[in-house]
């Protein structure tokens, strides 16, 4: 009696390990299918030397995929523009965020409203802000662009943004994806800033703690998960960031001096210089390896860092 009393007892808890796994299957099978297979299928790709997409074959197997990205100056300048691109816009969007989400938490009238009108970059197509952006900053026969005509006003020299020195250039992509990214990071530090329990800044109060103390020991801790999260994908999206350069300097960002690394891999794939498979898959499993290693990174100095409640 005692036995099949055990007996049932397991068999109703392998029924309920198999539900579970039969309510996991949608799930699995689309993150196999879409994630898991191309993973491996671009991994395997990289490796096979002179791969034919026509023909589907290739002559040999080895790193010489690897070494031909790694020497290409294409690639060399579009790791360089991303480096720089993560390094400037990351850290700087976080802080402006934070530092908007400060004072419109501190704003009681009105405050809906400067949420939805600093949210509208965030809805706002990004072709459509490149050309904004392009007008600002461009050179043209007949207008020098307003950013020029505001630096004309305060005694300077015009600068084309658009097809000049890479310094400007470089200047407005980062501009421009600060501006981009910013409203969805406001939109979040809001949100964390709002669910702090109120109770911890009346104790703070009340034992006559000052302002600065109270964020650094109240409220960078409370948001600090938010903070988390908005770094790891600010490096994540930094990383994969090509429509950016596309709505600035056009499609042929090799000579624009302004490719980034999914850009090289497009290239590689269907741009002027296509037909590349297998470099492509290389430089996307470097560009694969790089943001692993950061997201490692952020994730065991986050175990010091990071309070959850």
């Amino acid at each position: 009696m005692e036995k099949s009393k055990k007996w049932k007892i397991s068999k109703n808890t392998l029924m309920k390990i198999l539900t579970s796994y039969l309510y996991l299957l949608p799930a699995l099978v689309f993150l196999g299918v879409f994630m898991i297979y191309p993973l491996v299928d671009v991994f395997v790709y990289s490796f096979e030397e002179g791969y034919n997409s026509a023909a589907q074959s290739f002559f040999g197997v080895g790193t010489y995929n690897y070494s031909y990205v790694l020497r290409d100056e294409y690639f060399i300048q579009a790791l360089k523009n991303t480096i720089i691109l993560v390094v400037i816009t990351v850290p700087v969007s976080t802080g402006l965020g934070l530092l908007i989400a400060l004072a419109l938490n501190s704003i009681k009238a009105l405050r809906d409203l400067f949420q939805t009108v600093f949210f509208l970059p965030y809805v706002t197509n990004t072709l459509a802000v490149g050309l904004v952006f392009m007008i600002l900053f461009k050179k043209t026969p007949y207008s020098e662009g307003m950013v020029n005509m505001l630096i004309g006003l305060f005694g300077g020299n015009s600068v084309d943004f658009i097809d000049g020195p890479y310094w400007a250039k470089m200047f407005v992509l980062c501009f421009y994806t600060i501006w981009i990214v910013l409203p969805f990071k406001i939109l979040i530090l809001t949100s964390a800033l709002a669910s702090v329990n109120q109770n911890y800044y009346n104790a703070a109060k009340v034992d006559g703690t000052r302002k600065g103390r109270i964020f650094l020991r109240i409220t960078l801790p409370m948001i600090s998960p938010m903070l988390f999260y908005l770094i790891i994908t600010g490096f994540i999206g930094a990383f994969k960031a090509y429509s950016d350069s596309v709505a600035l300097f056009g499609t042929n960002l090799n000579a624009a001096g302004m490719n980034t690394i999914v850009g090289y891999v497009y290239d590689m794939l269907y741009g002027n210089s296509g037909g590349y498979p297998s470099y492509a898959s290389a430089a996307a499993i470097i560009l694969f390896a790089v943001v692993l290693t950061i997201t490692c990174i952020n994730l065991i100095v986050s175990r010091k860092y990071v309070h959850y409640k």
